[in-house]
């Protein structure tokens, strides 16, 4: 059975968001890791000039933009240029890292207790999946939601969930 992040990645190059935007911290890298061929990651100082950058790209080609940001700190630096998105109706699909799924709820290091409403003020839609076989879905969901609304959306994922199985249904 593949992995969460094998079928989110197939599933990103068939909507051709192929290029990622980001400033990733640890919580991240399991969703970097084996990013595919055709894959580019603009690498970005500051989560504010990367989600400055996504926007702008967006703007430019038409299409929805990945962006990947770190946790909370990562989320919170980015909450100003957001505003500038959603004052645009950019459709940036913002995935966050989280801690392991254990921690989340606990005020775990680098763990962000309640992500999607942390953001929901900025996006159009904003979730953190139930379990890992869900993150694909929530993926899809986040796409058609930054098309269908031209506003940024926001999923958080915890560590942990890149690297279990999809499932069936994924």
């Amino acid at each position: 059975m593949p992995s969460v992040r094998r079928v989110s990645h197939e599933f990103l190059q068939r909507r051709g968001l192929t290029t990622v935007f980001g400033n990733p911290g640890s919580n991240e890298l399991p969703f970097l890791a084996r990013l595919p061929a055709g894959f580019r990651y603009v690498l970005g100082l500051h989560e504010g000039a990367v989600v400055g950058m996504a926007d702008g790209y967006a703007q430019a080609s038409g299409r929805p933009v990945l962006v990947n940001l770190h946790a909370a700190s990562g989320s919170g630096n980015a909450m100003g240029a957001l505003t500038n998105a959603v004052a645009s109706r950019t459709p940036l699909v913002v995935v966050a890292g989280q801690q392991v799924r254990p921690a989340v709820g606990p005020e775990a290091n680098l763990a962000n207790v309640d992500a999607p409403a942390l953001m929901k003020p900025l996006v159009g839609w904003a979730a953190e999946p139930a379990c890992a076989e869900d993150v694909p879905r929530a993926l899809a969901q986040a796409v058609f939601e930054a098309e269908l609304r031209r506003r940024p959306t926001y999923l958080s994922v915890p560590y942990d969930d890149w690297a279990a199985e999809a499932g069936e249904n994924s």
